[in-house]
C-alpha cells in the first residue's frame, strides 16, 4: 500500500523543524537550566587544564621542586576531576529525566493524534509506518534531547573557550590555525547536506521494511495456505537490500568524512610545533598551544558527528510533524452536543458519499427507521449496506445530504457521545492479547465480574466460558485464534451488551459460523432486539426475516423495501434472492 498521507514531496525547512521540536522542550526548561550552569563547569575545567600542564612544564625545569610540583598537581587534577564527574553524574541524570519525560509527552501526543483520525485515513496510513514513528522514531528524539543538545552546546563552548586561549598564547599561531578550521567547517556542512539526505533516504526503507514485516506476520497463514513463502522470501531480500545499501552509503560517507577530518588535524599539530617554534615560543607555550588544539578538533569533529546525529533526529521528527500535521477529517464541531440518552429514531436524508472523488457507494439514500425498530439491509457486495452503518457512527462524513438521530444532525452530537450510544458488532471480530474479561471490558474497571457474566449469559456465550479452565479470567490468544469464528462473535456480542448501547449494529455477523453457532446467535439476536434500534447488515437472510424493514439495495440506491413478507409477496430482487438461497440449503 502507498504511505499517501504520511510521505511529503519535500523536506520542511530545518528551522521550521528544528522550533517546533524545541517546543516540545518547554515543560522541562527548569532541568536544562541546570544542565547549563554544569557544562559551564565541565568546559572550565577542560580549558583550564592545558595552562596548567603548561605552568607545570614551566616548574619542571628546577630539579628541586619538581617533586612537589607533581604532588601538587596530581592532588588538586584528582580533585577537580573527581568534582568533573560528580558534574557529569549530575547533569547524565538531568538530562534523562528530562529528555525521557518529553519523548514520552511526544508519544503519547502522536498516539492520540493517530486515534483522532477517520477511517478513510487510516486505510491510507500502513500500520508499519505509523508503528515506525510512535516507536522507532521517538527514540530518535530521545537522543536528541538526552545527548545531542547537551553536546552540541558544549562542543560550541569548548570551541570557542579553546580558541580564546590560543589567541591568549599566541595570536599570530590562532590566525594560522584559522584556515584549518574553515576547511573543517566547510567539509563539516557540506557533509551535513550529504548525509542528511542520505539518512532521509535510510528512515524510508526502515518504514517500508517494518511496515512489510507488519503485513506478511499478520498473514503469515495464507503464505502457508498458497505455499507463497519462497516468493515472500525474496520480497523481503529486495526490501532488506534496499536497507542495506542504504545503510551502507551513510557508513561510506562517514568512513571518508573521518579520516578527512583526522588528516588535518594531523597536519595542523604538525605546522604548530614547526611555527611554534619560528615564532619563538617556549616549550611551556607550545606544549600549551598543542594540548589545545588537540582539544579543539576533538570538538570539531564532535560537533559535526552531534550536527549529523541531530539532523538525522530532526528527519525522524519530520516524520511525526507530517503526522500530527493531517488534521482529522472527522471532528466535532463548535456547537457540537454531549447527549447522554438516545431514543434510536435514524433518518438518512438524501445522503450521497464515495470514498473518492465522485465515485459514488451512496446516491440518494433516504430512509427512516424508528426507536426500538429493527431494520436489515440487504444487497450484493458493494450495494453500500456497510458503508450505511459506517456513516451512521461517523467513520466517515458524507459529501450531501444528512444523517439524524431523534431529529439531530450526527454533525451537531459530539463523536464520543455518539459512538458510546452505538455498539457495533462487525463480521471480522478483533480480540486482544489478555483475559476473556479485559476483552469484554476492555480494561474499564467500572464493570464488575457479575455484570461480565451477566452480559455472557444474555447471548448465550457462557456455554462455551464455562468450559475454559478459568472462565471469564481464561487468557485469549492474539486475536483470539484459540476460538472459533462462532465464539469470538458471541464475545463481540457479549462486549457490546456490557457497554449498554441505544443502538445495536450488526455488520456481517453471521456470516462465517456453523449451523449450530447461527442458532445460538439467533437466539442471542432476538434478545437483543429489546436493548434497542437494531441495524442490521446480512447474507443470510434467514437471520433477518423477523426485521421491521428491510431495506434493499443496488449499486448505492434503495431499490426496494419492507417486510420480509411484504417483499417475498412482491416478487422482486429480494425474493429471488431469498429463494435463491433457501434452493442452496
Amino acid at each position: 500500500m502507498q504511505d499517501n498521507l504520511l510521505s511529503g514531496n519535500k523536506p520542511m525547512p530545518f528551522g521550521t523543524t528544528l522550533k517546533r521540536t524545541f517546543r516540545f522542550l518547554k515543560p522541562q526548561l527548569p532541568r536544562f537550566i541546570v544542565a547549563f550552569v554544569l557544562i559551564l563547569f565541565n568546559v572550565a575545567f577542560d580549558v583550564a587544564m592545558p595552562m596548567i600542564v603548561g605552568a607545570v612544564t614551566d616548574n619542571l625545569k628546577s630539579d628541586s621542586i619538581a617533586l612537589k610540583v607533581i604532588i601538587g598537581f596530581a592532588i588538586g587534577y584528582i580533585t577537580l576531576g573527581g568534582v568533573n564527574q560528580i558534574v557529569l553524574y549530575i547533569l547524565s541524570m538531568l538530562l534523562q529525566k528530562a529528555g525521557q519525560s518529553i519523548v514520552e509527552n511526544i508519544r503519547m501526543e502522536t498516539f492520540a493524534h493517530i486515534q483522532s483520525l477517520s477511517h478513510g485515513q487510516l486505510d491510507k496510513m500502513p500500520v508499519g509506518s505509523l508503528v515506525t514513528r510512535v516507536a522507532s522514531y521517538t527514540a530518535s528524539l530521545s537522543d536528541l534531547f538526552t545527548n545531542v543538545i547537551v553536546s552540541v552546546l558544549r562542543n560550541i563552548l569548548m570551541i570557542v573557550g579553546v580558541y580564546g586561549m590560543m589567541l591568549y598564547i599566541n595570536w599570530q599561531l590562532s590566525l594560522v590555525m584559522l584556515g584549518f578550521i574553515a576547511a573543517v567547517a566547510f567539509i563539516s556542512f557540506g557533509f551535513g547536506k550529504v548525509i542528511g539526505a542520505l539518512f532521509r533516504k535510510e528512515r524510508q526503507y526502515i518504514s517500508e521494511l517494518n511496515t512489510y514485516l507488519n503485513e506478511n506476520l499478520s498473514g503469515m497463514k495464507l503464505i502457508h495456505i498458497f505455499n507463497r513463502q519462497q516468493y515472500k522470501e525474496l520480497e523481503f531480500i529486495l526490501k532488506n537490500e534496499n536497507l542495506r545499501k542504504a545503510r551502507y552509503k551513510v557508513v561510506l560517507a562517514f568512513g571518508i568524512y573521518r579520516p578527512l577530518i583526522t588528516l588535518i588535524s594531523v597536519l595542523a599539530t604538525a605546522v604548530t610545533f614547526w611555527l611554534g617554534v619560528k615564532f619563538g615560543l617556549t616549550s611551556a607555550m607550545i606544549v600549551a598551544f598543542y594540548l589545545y588544539l588537540s582539544r579543539f578538533f576533538n570538538p570539531v569533529q564532535n560537533l559535526a558527528d552531534q550536527l549529523n546525529n541531530l539532523q538525522k533526529a530532526l528527519t525522524a521528527s519530520e516524520k511525526i510533524y507530517r503526522l500530527l500535521d493531517i488534521q482529522p477529517e472527522v471532528q466535532d464541531t463548535d456547537d457540537a452536543e454531549d447527549i447522554q440518552e438516545f431514543k434510536g429514531d435514524i433518518e438518512f436524508k438524501n445522503v450521497w458519499f464515495a470514498y473518492e472523488g465522485e465515485n459514488w457507494i451512496l446516491k440518494n439514500v433516504s430512509f427512516k427507521v424508528g426507536a426500538g425498530q429493527t431494520c436489515a439491509f440487504v444487497g450484493a457486495t458493494g450495494a453500500g449496506k456497510s458503508t450505511i452503518l459506517s456513516l451512521i457512527v461517523r467513520n466517515y462524513e458524507i459529501q450531501k445530504g444528512q444523517i439524524l438521530i431523534d431529529g439531530k444532525d450526527i454533525t451537531k452530537i459530539k463523536i464520543q457521545s455518539l459512538r458510546k450510544a452505538i455498539g457495533q458488532m462487525l463480521q471480522d471480530v478483533f480480540l486482544f492479547s489478555g483475559s476473556v474479561k479485559s476483552n469484554l471490558t476492555l480494561d474499564n474497571p467500572a464493570f464488575t465480574d457479575e455484570e461480565v457474566e451477566a452480559a455472557c449469559r444474555y447471548v448465550s456465550a457462557d456455554s462455551f466460558i464455562n468450559k475454559l479452565p478459568e472462565g471469564i479470567n481464561s487468557e485469549l490468544s492474539e486475536r483470539g485464534e484459540n476460538l472459533s469464528q462462532g465464539q469470538r462473535q458471541l464475545l463481540s456480542f457479549a462486549r457490546t451488551v456490557l457497554h449498554k448501547p441505544q443502538i445495536l449494529i450488526l455488520d456481517e455477523a453471521t456470516a462465517n459460523i456453523d449451523t449450530e453457532t447461527e442458532a445460538l446467535i439467533n437466539r442471542s439476536l432476538e434478545k437483543m432486539r429489546n436493548i434497542g434500534t437494531m441495524l442490521v447488515c446480512a447474507h443470510r437472510l434467514s437471520t433477518i426475516k423477523r426485521a421491521d424493514n428491510i431495506i434493499v439495495m443496488q449499486h448505492g440506491e434503495i431499490v426496494e423495501s419492507g417486510t420480509h413478507d411484504e417483499l417475498i409477496a412482491g416478487g422482486g430482487y429480494y425474493s429471488k434472492l431469498y429463494n435463491l438461497q433457501i434452493e442452496r440449503q
